[in-house]
């Protein structure tokens, strides 16, 4: 997608116009115009140069936001997303009011003060009815001059067939001027000013979120060159770059420990408050807080590929997008002008049909003009939105896209994968149980000393509880990978032999009361893994993945919130219902490949829509079937790259709150909508 900054939009009509426009020019395959942040994101193989010159031609300017680079004083460079959010406009509309006012107190004085209340003036004005004209209407005419923005976009936009907001004010207050009417054509423009000013602040508190994101992104890093500290521009940092983080320092970039230790605040990211210890090996990302220790780390990710970065691309994205709802406030918004302009003119005649002096029917036909809203309509949908988003992402939730945040509280099925979103994918030993004349210990260390070179997940359970327990490791020889059975090695002269049932039957007798006590293993989530010593059966130890600590009472509140829930995994059926069991879903589909977690999404999609979560690559092409594709954030990239929404804090208590987040963003919507139109409808008529 590519992005642009629009300048010279002050309604939700001047959105539709440059939406318009821009979808005209050839290799546009959608754009996305946002009346809020003034930003535009056009999908397709376009010429930037040739979407640039619809919008001029449309009566706007635009620029490609990766040209904006503004320097600051200190050299560091703002972001041109961050310029585009930054609120230049309140300033400028408080200044205008101030001066309006100054100009206009002084008008009702004369008009009202003295012409009604009798008020003293200067004697030179005093009965001189031909000053005191001239005078209300150069007061009147400084207060359009410095409201002159008002004119110049309003009139422009009628000659190019597309009138707006501002269209409205100027036939307003220009109608009121050239009948004489001097205080209602300046106070139009003055109170018109003051809900301009109101509705800036307004945009400018709603994307607070993302400028707030955008400053974590530090500009300066501190990193080790021949030996010396050198602090250099955020951007001249190198993949593989060591770089230094002292106490109370921001990580610049993403790295990996090499040495030191700390705790590092990542609420930034996570939206978790409490600090996470890190060490040698940790992974550290930008913008999080070193707290306390002194950090030496490797660059593995710098400028726009660090994890801030990816977030912050996500948000803006987000932000450039367009609600499927908004959609319909659009649609309106489009024809809004048009019709009020059209329902004044026939005020007018109505009341000049009905008798009324010419002075009446004009002053009703302005007031049609002036009490008309269309920014309302075109601002309810995206400050929701952009406030959805932003609540999101202060929760660790982040939605690619508005239609993402406005779908997924749509959403009645839930599927999920096992291994890493229900359960930690860190599988741990649960239960050691020696045969024959040896003990647990010694059943563990020769376990240990033989499983130390393997790289399967079991293998590593067995190695840590192992370490946890301070047992020796032997030394082996011979070690040999017996795929897709188990493993074997050379211990003391001994051949030692691991893996599953059906492997080690091959080479040593399996007792009914082990195979029994296995089947019991099994039935209850946990992986029985088989030991032999050169033939002989020595022992067995079970494995098993664990379930996230929230995974029960996460699952328990989407089906009260109304979802179907639906676990998929490749494991073997009873497993995989003993996993069920314990998390409270709905339905397991048990031994499912890649391929096949696809072709379920597609079955579960003729019951409902359906939202699919996961965290490995085999999760990609479900995530990209869903209706809704949420990733786990620990997970990988390709699993992140294929989603909707992605859940930094990697929980499923994440899933229950984005729905929730959803629902409640969609109905904001809607009553901004029903005022906005309940007020038009009220006023106008």
């Amino acid at each position: 997608m590519e992005k642009y900054i629009v300048e010279g939009m002050t309604c939700a009509s001047c959105q539709a116009r440059v939406e318009k426009a821009v979808s005209k020019v050839d290799g546009v395959q959608s754009c996305a115009v946002s009346l809020l942040t003034n930003s535009m994101g056009v999908e397709g193989n376009a010429d930037p140069n040739a979407v640039i010159k619809a919008v001029e031609n449309a009566g706007y300017s635009a620029k490609l936001q990766s040209e904006t680079n503004i320097e600051k004083a200190d050299t560091a460079s703002v972001s041109a997303e961050e310029e585009a959010l930054q609120d230049h406009e309140t300033p400028k509309l408080k200044k205008r009011l101030w001066y309006s006012l100054g100009f206009l107190v002084v008008l009702m004085y004369i008009t009202m003060g003295h012409g009604m209340l009798g008020l003293p003036l200067p004697s030179f004005l005093n009965h001189n009815h031909i000053g005191l004209g001239l005078t209300q209407m150069f007061l009147t005419l400084i207060v359009m001059v410095i409201n002159k923005k008002f004119f110049i976009s309003g009139f422009k936009s009628f000659m190019h067939g597309s009138p707006n907001m501002d269209t409205l004010v100027a036939l307003g207050s220009s109608v009121s001027f050239v009948w004489s009417v001097y205080e209602s054509a300046a106070m139009i423009l003055v109170f018109i000013t003051i809900g301009k000013m109101l509705e800036a602040k307004s945009k400018g508190k709603t994307t607070d979120a993302l400028k707030s994101l955008m400053k974590l992104a530090p500009k300066k890093a501190t990193i080790i060159r021949d030996g010396i500290e050198t602090i250099i521009n955020i951007d001249e940092v190198k993949l593989d770059d060591i770089f230094v983080v002292k106490p109370g320092e921001s990580i610049p970039v993403d790295g990996v420990i090499v040495s030191g230790d700390s705790s590092i605040n990542e609420s930034a990211l996570t939206g978790e408050s409490v600090p996470v210890d890190k060490s040698v090996n940790d992974t550290v990302s930008a913008g999080t807080l070193n707290i306390s220790g002194y950090l030496q780390a490797k660059a593995t990710h710098v400028g726009t590929d660090t994890t801030l970065s990816k977030i912050i691309q996500m948000v803006s994205d987000a932000a450039a997008t367009k609600a499927p709802i908004a959609k319909i406030a659009d649609q309106i918004s489009a024809v809004f002008v048009p019709t009020v302009i059209v329902i004044s003119i026939i005020v007018m005649i109505g009341w000049l049909l009905a008798g009324a002096s010419f002075v009446y029917a004009l002053e009703r036909a302005i007031s049609v003009l002036v009490i008309s809203c269309p920014c309302a309509l075109g601002l309810a949908t995206p400050v929701a939105i952009m406030v959805g988003n932003g609540l999101g992402f202060q929760h660790g939730i982040l939605f690619k896209t508005s239609e993402a945040l406005e779908e997924m509280g749509k959403m009645n099925i839930i599927a999920l994968d096992k291994t890493g979103t229900i359960t930690t994918g860190q599988p741990t030993v649960k239960d050691i149980y020696p045969i024959g004349d040896i003990n647990e210990n010694e059943l563990l260390q020769i376990t240990y000393s033989v499983e130390q070179k393997s790289e399967h997940p079991f293998a590593k359970a067995i190695v840590e509880k192992a370490q946890q327990e301070n047992i020796q490791v032997l030394p082996t020889a011979q070690f040999k990978n017996v795929v897709g059975s188990g493993i074997e090695a050379t211990l003391n002269n001994h051949l030692i032999q691991a893996g599953s049932m059906s492997y080690i039957r091959t080479i040593a007798e399996i007792p009914s009361d082990i195979q029994a006590k296995a089947d019991e293993y099994a039935n209850n989530g946990k992986t029985p893994l088989f030991f032999a010593q050169d033939g002989k059966l020595i022992g067995m130890i079970s494995a098993a993945d664990t379930i996230k600590e929230d995974s029960y009472n996460a699952i328990t509140k989407l089906k009260q919130l109304g979802m179907q829930v639906v676990m998929l995994t490749g494991d073997n059926e009873r497993t995989a219902n003993a996993i069920a069991k314990v998390a409270g879903v709905d339905r397991v589909v048990a031994g499912v490949k890649p391929d096949g977690k696809e072709a379920v999404i597609s079955e579960l999609q003729k019951q409902g829509k359906v939202a699919m979560v996961g965290d490995g690559i085999n999760d990609a092409p479900a995530l990209t079937k869903a209706d809704i594709g949420i990733a786990i954030g620990a997970g990988t990239d390709v699993a992140i790259d294929s989603a909707d929404i992605v859940l930094s804090n990697s929980t499923l208590t994440d899933v229950v709150r984005a729905v929730r987040l959803s629902r409640a963003t969609l109905r904001n919507v809607k009553e901004n909508l029903f005022w906005a139109f309940f007020y038009n409808l009220i006023c106008i008529p």
